[in-house]
């Protein structure tokens, strides 16, 4: 599920999975196998869920205000975004399995409008003003069916927004080997999306512009051992169209993005310690110069059969796109102010506790992130309006027995 964090679409570097199906369901056999090993979600069964799960998540996501020595105006709030989330995931007869999911968004606050210079030659930020208040739902249906050595599914999207509307599908076959070592994936997305930017204290020069994306994913798993497993990954994005943020005054990007990612992902179960650990990596490259890096590092600790416990660890950093300036230049061909374009490094710290009763699972867990230039392995000129945020989600499932 994404997460909105601007106006202009921002995609996370994390993923929603659903495990593996796994008989036993001892917690840390179970944090073996529920993280992401290939993409998209729904994939990893070799066979159709025999019962339902349900699920409901809650998140509150809070971004740190912009510092008065970086911004023109004085301190400024910055986003608040309250999110929702349902999945159902079930079975149809002993070969297909359908899933629906949702989640609704509840935005409010303000973002960086533009850059400006200050009297010291460096750059603050000129904030929209609270004019941002925004709902967004978005809703998928993936239908799967089951053969032998493997699956196939296609899923349907929408979201929908005051100002964006994105509708996507998506195509995905899984095929493991004669001896069940060994599983392939390949995928094939597209969306097309509208943008009517609506009229608040920030003004914006666009009355409706469209964009489409399409994507090629291919993936292999290999099962290194009883208690390992490694999974190799690489997708194609190409995105055409109107790419410009509206809502910022110092913004023209090309209207053509090329996007690679290569990942890796590996899964170890301790059984000395009765835990498991997760340990992944992210390569993202593009033809607008930005490159980035991403380590995760996860340990799913059992706390006898009804616990767990997982801590992780997230290191990002990037290059900035070609056309980035802290402020912007207007008389080049493609120029923008957007932090997210810029060179910058971020760290984010999580815990979660989960917690098994019968049918039931409940789960809490928070996260910190942090960013600044000091903290990548790329150089450039820092940007002002740098985030930093809090995150905190509570969630139930039930399974349907």
């Amino acid at each position: 599920m994404r997460l909105q964090l601007s106006k202009l679409r921002h995609r996370n570097d994390g993923s929603s999975t659903e495990p593996i199906k796994c008989r036993d369901s001892h917690p840390s056999l179970l944090a073996l196998t529920s993280s992401a090993l290939l993409l998209p979600a729904y994939a990893y069964a070799d066979s159709a869920p025999d019962t339902a799960t349900m699920g409901v998540r809650y998140s509150e996501y809070k971004e740190d205000g912009i510092k008065a020595q970086d911004s023109f105006g004085g301190d400024s709030e910055r986003y608040d975004i309250d999110i929702s989330q349902f999945h159902l995931l079930a079975p149809l007869g002993s070969e297909w399995s359908v899933a629906f999911d949702v989640q609704q968004e509840t935005m409010s606050g303000a973002s960086p409008w533009f850059v400006g210079q200050s009297f010291d030659g460096g750059g603050k930020v000129i904030m929209s003003g609270a004019s941002i208040s925004d709902n967004r739902t978005s809703m998928s249906l993936t239908t799967r069916y089951y053969f032998d050595r493997g699956n196939v599914g296609v899923t349907l999207g929408n979201s929908d927004e005051d100002d964006y509307e994105s509708n996507s599908v998506g195509l995905d076959l899984t095929f493991n080997s004669a001896d069940q070592q060994r599983t392939y994936t390949v995928g094939l997305g597209a969306s097309n999306d509208d943008l009517e930017p609506t009229i608040g204290t920030t003004p914006v020069d666009v009355a409706k512009e469209e964009k489409e994306s399409r994507s090629l994913f291919l993936g292999m798993s290999q099962i290194v051992s009883r208690r390992a497993i490694i999974q190799f990954g690489l997708s194609y994005t190409l995105m055409d169209g109107y790419l410009t943020d509206p809502y910022k005054a110092s913004d023209r990007r090309p209207d053509e993005r090329q996007q690679w990612v290569a990942t890796s992902q590996y899964r170890h179960f301790f059984v000395g310690a009765d835990a498991a650990l997760h340990a992944d990596y992210r390569y993202f490259d593009d033809d607008w110069g930005v490159r980035s890096h991403t380590v995760n590092l996860a340990w799913h600790q059992s706390l006898g059969r009804n616990f767990s416990l997982i801590p992780s660890l997230r290191y990002y950093t990037q290059d900035a796109a070609d056309f980035y300036s802290v402020v912007a230049d207007p008389s080049q061909q493609y120029f923008a102010d957007d932090h997210r374009l810029s060179s910058f490094g971020a760290w984010t710290t999580g815990l979660k506790l989960q917690t098994r009763l019968d049918n039931w699972t409940f789960s809490i867990s928070g996260e910190r992130y942090r960013s600044d230039l000091s903290y990548g392995l790329y150089e450039g000129d820092e940007a002002p309006a740098l985030l930093s945020f809090n995150r905190y989600t509570i969630g139930l499932d039930y399974r349907f027995d």
